[in-house]
């Protein structure tokens, strides 16, 4: 099925590649919208509407796909929880595929993350490292921040137990921590790594993307997905089937 789409933020680095993946699968880009443009009357003229903006831009955002009743792909970044709950009971009002990531291979770390944290006991330590180009500006990333969330859900730990690196004298680990590190440099387009360490052994699950293309054609892919599903939020996971 061919929708048309409005893109929001479609003038950043991931609009342009939503545009070409758009386009690649044969849908029509209605409204290209970025700062300073009609977001009212670009998501007006579409079908589903796809954001990647700005933090503060989302609660508009949300507003007009739910009074439009349009399908809604977000994959926004740097909302507080706080926040991102309050946004997540406003997109529950029409169908809502909300992701820190969209493409395919980190989903599937996100499932494998969650199977690792279930068997892997509190003598194995949780960190999570993430590295990004020198121009993102939220930190850590949506996908290291799902990454923690799973691991939090599984050991039954609050946000309370996030260690944001480490400075200091620390004392020694403890078994209820998890740590989050956030590189920023260059380049990278998106390289996280889940790390379980124990006593004599280490697990590491790694993704590393070379390529923002793989986020905006699951973007993309999500849009359609979504074009026949009931209101509700789903996430990347619902899309893919591996839940």
């Amino acid at each position: 099925m061919s929708l048309k789409l409005a893109i929001v933020g479609a003038k950043g680095r991931m609009g342009q590649a939503l545009i070409a993946a758009a386009t690649e699968a044969g849908h029509t880009v209605v409204a290209p919208l970025d700062a300073g443009d009609d977001l009212a009357a670009g998501i007006a003229k579409a079908d589903a509407v796809i954001d990647f903006s700005f933090h503060k831009v989302t609660a508009e955002v949300i507003a007009l796909a739910v009074a439009g009743n349009k399908p809604l792909v977000i994959g926004t970044t740097g909302h507080s929880p706080e926040v991102k709950q309050q946004l997540l009971a406003e997109a529950a009002k029409t169908v809502c595929v909300w992701s820190g990531n969209y493409s395919v291979g980190v989903n599937l770390l996100f499932a494998l993350t969650r199977k690792a944290s279930s068997i892997l006991g509190s003598d194995y330590d949780a960190e999570v490292v993430e590295m990004h180009h020198r121009f993102k500006k939220d930190a850590p990333s949506g996908t290291a921040e799902r990454l923690l969330e799973i691991i939090l859900e599984e050991r039954k730990l609050t946000r309370n137990a996030l260690r944001h690196g480490r400075e200091g004298i620390t004392g020694e680990r403890t078994s209820t921590e998890v740590g989050i590190h956030a590189l920023r440099g260059g380049d990278v387009v998106g390289d996280h790594t889940v790390m379980f360490a124990a006593l004599g052994e280490r697990v590491e699950l790694t993704h590393k993307a070379s390529d923002r293309g793989i986020f905006a054609r699951g973007a993309v892919r999500a849009a359609a997905w979504a074009a026949s599903k009931p209101a509700g939020v789903y996430d990347m996971q619902d899309v893919l089937g591996l839940k």
